[in-house]
């Protein structure tokens, strides 16, 4: 009996969460020596085995006036399927990010993610500066989440670190 109440007490504590499968990206925007600076804008999303786009997961750009005409630059993202997104989204889209780390966490019970079948996707995170480059970065991973994975990749210009964690 005792076991049973304590049971229920760390569950109401909040133990159970750590049951919850959860995908988090973290994304390393790093500092450009340049003379005219401008944060980048950015597009994370899921895409398929046929490079569709399965989620959406963030898009950074500048919020203040009408700047949204920028995100053709963008253009992975865009023509698989960012100019059918009507922007902003709320919990989708918002502001440029300055230099530094920056991570997105994702509950796999819980939209986008609830929607993916079972199969294999690639996570894409996608920059883009104003007097800048242009640069891409893929890691594939499999759907759904079977057992904890870490992997990062190193972009060289526009990107520095960006790591997927798959937590079952």
């Amino acid at each position: 009996m005792f076991h049973r109440c304590l049971a229920h007490a760390l569950l109401a504590l909040g133990g159970g969460g750590a049951l919850a499968a959860d995908l988090s990206v973290s994304v390393e925007i790093p500092q450009i020596p340049v003379a005219e600076y401008h944060r980048p804008y950015v597009a994370v999303w899921i895409e398929d085995s046929s490079q569709a786009i399965a989620a959406n997961l963030a898009v950074w750009y500048q919020v203040r006036g009408d700047h949204t005409k920028w995100l053709p630059d963008l253009r992975q993202w865009w023509r698989r399927g960012g100019r059918d997104l009507k922007v902003p989204v709320d919990g989708l889209t918002g502001a440029t990010r300055p230099v530094g780390q920056h991570l997105l966490k994702f509950d796999a019970a819980k939209a986008p993610l609830s929607s993916l079948e079972p199969g294999q996707y690639a996570l894409v995170v996608e920059a883009v500066r104003e007097v800048g480059g242009r640069e891409a970065l893929r890691i594939p991973f499999e759907w759904p989440i079977k057992a904890q994975k870490r992997e990062s990749v190193k972009g060289s210009k526009e990107l520095g670190a960006v790591a997927l964690m798959l937590n079952p």
